[in-house]
C-alpha cells in the first residue's frame, strides 16, 4: 500500500462538477492499493498516519499529530501511485489491484482511518474522474509505502 500524505491548510474533491467532500486543517492522504496488500498493512498505516508528529506545536516545531491538533483527513484512491516507470516512458500499473480487490481494502482504510482519528474521514470516489484541490501547508509531503518503510 502506498501512500501520499499531505499537510493542506484544506483541501476538496470535486466530482462532474459537484463538490463531493472538502476538508480544513489536516491531512490529504492519497492510497494506492495492490494485491500484496493486507488488513495488516491498513492497520499500521492508518495508526502511523494518525500518529506522525507533523503539525506545529506552540513552538513552530512539527511535535504535534493530525489528533493532536484534532484536524480532519480526506482520503482518495490514486491507483496511479502503483506505476512504475522502469521501462520506456508509459508507466505501467500492472501492480495496481483491480477494483473487485481495490475497493474494499480502500473502504477498510477509511473505516479504520476514521477509528484512529476519532472521527468519520472525507473520501473521494473510487474509480471517478476526480478534481482534487488543496493548499499544501509548508509545504509538508511524506510518502510511505508499507513494502519499503524507510
Amino acid at each position: 500500500m502506498r501512500t501520499v500524505i499531505q499537510r493542506v491548510q484544506h483541501a476538496s474533491v470535486t466530482i462532474d462538477g459537484t463538490l463531493k467532500s472538502k476538508i480544513g486543517k489536516g491531512l490529504l492522504v492519497l492510497v494506492g492499493i495492490e494485491d500484496r496488500d493486507t488488513p495488516h498493512d491498513v492497520e499500521w498505516l492508518c495508526k502511523k498516519i494518525c500518529q506522525m508528529r507533523i503539525f506545529d506545536d506552540e513552538n513552530g516545531v512539527m511535535n504535534k499529530s493530525v489528533v493532536d491538533v484534532d484536524g480532519e483527513i480526506l482520503v482518495v484512491s490514486q491507483f496511479t501511485l502503483q506505476a512504475s516507470v522502469k521501462k520506456g516512458n508509459r508507466p505501467s500499473y500492472i501492480k495496481a489491484s483491480r477494483p473487485e480487490f481495490a475497493i474494499p481494502m480502500y473502504e477498510s482504510f477509511c473505516a479504520e482511518m476514521g477509528v484512529h482519528l476519532g472521527k468519520e474521514v472525507q473520501t473521494g470516489t473510487f474509480g471517478a474522474d476526480m478534481k482534487v484541490e488543496l493548499l499544501n501547508d509548508g509545504p509538508v509531503t511524506i510518502w510511505v509505502d508499507t513494502h519499503n518503510l524507510e
